[in-house]
């Protein structure tokens, strides 16, 4: 099995199914109990939530663990909507992840002004506009670290300088750009920012909020005071441990990874573009996540591609995960001015950890052959 799609969840790393098997069979307390046993298991998620502050610098008590990153991406906004319900307009991108267009949309549908800002062909967004909408009324800037479809690394700091002249506070969803680049919170300037466990190899069902310290949230959910208040429900304890343990590998090798990782996905990226005609590359050439490939072949519906190699045992996708079986054309790629059809024909590639030179070998001697066989199919 060749599996190459990374940005759609990675595979539990070893040492983060032992820490978990070993945690769940020694520990059941809850971590608000007085005695004893919660107390150990309260000791064991602060740990873990040291860890994934100290990875993007910044203070245990300003990270709050929830069940995803699209959890983190709601409380984010939904939860400052609640602490100022008197600023009624906020700001995102055209090419955000679900999660955040998403309650844009419900932002939208109880009486707010969301405006999109539009991105160029490579998936950068237009700061001109954003400086043309932003005003004191604005309740929050969200835009993603990086796009989870074609990498595109966006000028946070930029959009951090233009927002807070304006005391407008930002998030970031940065769910794909952690664990792939350096993110800290004090040198990008954000007041939130988003992450999941299941993309750094740890397990699904976890992720945390970065909350700059001072700045007023309220829950959205309503229950206990876990959390510090802000997100009621007992803990999943044993993923928040290994999400503590997914961060603590990834403090000390993330930057091998990254260097092994960007080199495959470069060879693989220019066997495909010399090996395969008429292909179109997504994305900012430079400015992205360069583990992420998104290639248009026009004349072939993606589908195709990614049935033919899944029946070779290689995994791809047709772009985010959370919309793959909608069967609506990536809002990503349309932002970019694609037409619906070089829309329709794109593949989405991610490599991580667990990939080898064998699996770009591989994949460069599988891919020419089954766009040949489908181009021949159709012309016939």
């Amino acid at each position: 099995m060749i599996y190459l799609d990374n940005n759609a969840t990675t595979p539990l790393d070893p040492r983060v199914i032992d820490k978990i098997i070993s945690f769940i069979k020694e520990h059941f307390g809850n971590p608000s109990s007085l005695y004893p046993l919660g107390r150990e298991v309260k000791t064991l998620v602060t740990e873990a939530r040291e860890q994934v502050a100290a990875a993007i610098g910044a203070r245990r008590t300003e990270i709050i663990f929830t069940s995803s990153g699209t959890e983190a991406d709601n409380l984010a906004i939904l939860g400052l909507a609640e602490a100022q319900p008197e600023k009624r307009e906020f700001i995102t991108s055209s090419i955000e992840h679900p999660a955040v267009l998403e309650t844009a949309r419900h932002l939208e549908a109880h009486g707010y002004t969301v405006y999109y800002l539009p991105v160029d062909q490579t998936g950068l967004i237009d700061l001109d506009f954003l400086r043309s909408v932003i005003s004191a009324k604005t309740l929050l800037v969200s835009v993603m670290l990086a796009n989870n479809e074609i990498g595109t690394i966006e000028p946070l700091e930029e959009v951090v300088k233009i927002a807070h002249r304006y005391g407008v506070p930002v998030h970031t969803d940065a769910v794909q750009a952690f664990g792939k680049m350096e993110v800290k919170v004090d040198s990008l300037g954000v007041d939130l920012l988003s992450l999941s466990a299941h993309k750094v190899y740890g397990p699904k069902g976890t992720g945390a909020l970065y909350i700059r310290k001072g700045l007023d949230l309220r829950p959205v959910l309503h229950g206990g005071h876990q959390e510090f208040g802000l997100r009621p429900g007992t803990e999943n304890t044993a993923g928040i441990i290994g999400f503590g343990e997914a961060v603590r590998i990834l403090r000390e090798e993330w930057l091998k990874d990254k260097n092994r990782i960007e080199k495959l996905a470069g060879r693989m990226k220019s066997g495909f573009e010399k090996k395969i005609k008429g292909i179109r590359f997504n994305g900012h050439p430079e400015k992205r996540i360069k583990s992420t490939l998104n290639f248009s072949f026009p004349g072939l519906p993606a589908e195709a591609i990614l049935l033919a190699l899944a029946t070779r045992e290689i995994y791809v996708s047709t772009g985010s995960a959370c919309s793959e079986g909608s069967g609506e054309v990536s809002h990503v790629l349309l932002a970019l001015g694609l037409t619906q059809e070089e829309a329709s024909s794109a593949l989405r590639l991610s490599l991580g950890r667990f990939n080898t030179e064998e699996d770009v070998d591989q994949t460069l001697a599988e891919m020419p052959e089954i766009i040949d066989e489908l181009r021949r199919e159709l012309a016939g």
